[in-house]
């Protein structure tokens, strides 16, 4: 299996709260996950963040806006013996309100809240672990942060 990622590979995914407390979910159109309830997801690019992959990931499947919290899961398997695929998932908050779909990914997104996506059908088994979860414990993202300009670094972030 080639890819050009290679076979190491650095996703993230977010859950989106609103001012309601439901969660911003996703409708892939391709992939394991589709036609199933998700979280909006997607691979870092060279050049960015974790938590700014996130952020643009997000924004750019549903149009929402979104403030990171912080690091609330893990995710981490191996592909056929031979590509190791890790994700970061945040926690984020919902800054805007009205869903813009990303038609060529995505064949709807909605505000769900939890208790309905816990029973749902079509929700996938990240979402139905999560809704279960009370995230009292979360890795929060801690700003200006700097290891010394020794290091070259354009962007550092802790989660802690």
């Amino acid at each position: 299996m080639s890819t050009k990622r290679g076979n190491v590979w650095i996703a993230v995914s977010g859950l989106v709260e609103n001012e309601n407390g439901e969660w911003l979910v996703v409708k892939k159109r391709y992939g394991g996950l589709k036609g199933k309830w998700s979280f909006p997801a997607g691979f870092v690019n060279e050049g960015e963040t974790v938590d700014e992959a996130v952020s643009r990931e997000i924004l750019e499947e549903t149009g929402i806006e979104t403030a990171v919290l912080g690091v609330i899961g893990i995710r981490s398997g191996v592909i056929h013996d031979k590509i190791s695929d890790n994700m970061i998932i945040f926690r984020l908050k919902a800054i805007s309100s009205d869903i813009t779909v990303q038609e060529n990914e995505l064949f709807e997104a909605a505000f769900m809240h939890p208790d309905l996506l816990r029973e749902h059908i079509d929700s996938s088994l990240l979402l139905k672990s999560f809704a279960d979860e009370t995230f009292d414990k979360m890795l929060n993202k801690v700003d200006g942060a700097n290891p010394g300009n020794q290091f070259g670094y354009t962007a550092y972030r802790l989660f802690l």
